[in-house]
């Protein structure tokens, strides 16, 4: 338990620096959000982190909020813009999530927080992922992100928290 803590020590920092560091991408990033897609800047959505307890994850937002004639919004297809594309295949969509790191809410490698919906839907195999806090990124990710089966995902989000080390954390950083 003790490298927990100085693994979650150390994302604070680096988290504070890179939001330090990256504040002018921030702030342009902020107004080109502002012009080409609207208000709000932000995408926030509730997820299941640490032992379940819910938070708020914060994303620069990539989808406009048009709406169908009914005022229902429109499938992802149809509001996710050049620009926002682009802002996911960057990943800078996910500069934000630094804010969930530096509240203690998220750490820099982990499994990745998923929907509040599929809690239900675990198995208690499936519930450890929530034993550490989630992850920008982790070994899901780097195994193959969108390509590999919901089983797979588990599969090494269940192998990290067995075997959460240094090492591991820096073969997948």
């Amino acid at each position: 338990m003790n490298y927990l803590k100085f693994k979650y020590g150390i994302d604070k920092f680096v988290a504070l620096f890179l939001i330090l560091i990256l504040f002018p991408i921030i702030l342009l990033i902020s107004i080109l959000i502002k012009l080409k897609l609207g208000s709000p800047i932000f995408f926030t959505q509730e997820r299941p982190g640490l032992k379940e307890k819910k938070f708020i994850l914060i994303k620069f937002r990539s989808m406009s909020i048009r709406k169908d004639e009914y005022g229902k919004l429109l499938k992802d297809k149809y509001r996710l813009t050049n620009f926002g594309k682009w802002l996911r295949e960057t990943s800078i969509d996910e500069i934000p999530t630094l804010i969930n790191i530096l509240r203690g809410e998220m750490s820099f490698i982990g499994p990745r927080p998923l929907l509040v919906e599929y809690l239900n839907l675990y198995s208690n195999y499936e519930r450890k992922r929530h034993n550490i806090k989630p992850g920008l990124t982790g070994l899901a990710q780097i195994k193959g992100r969108n390509s590999i089966s919901w089983k797979k995902k588990f599969k090494y989000d269940i192998f990290y928290i067995d075997n959460l080390s240094f090492n591991l954390d820096m073969r997948i950083f």
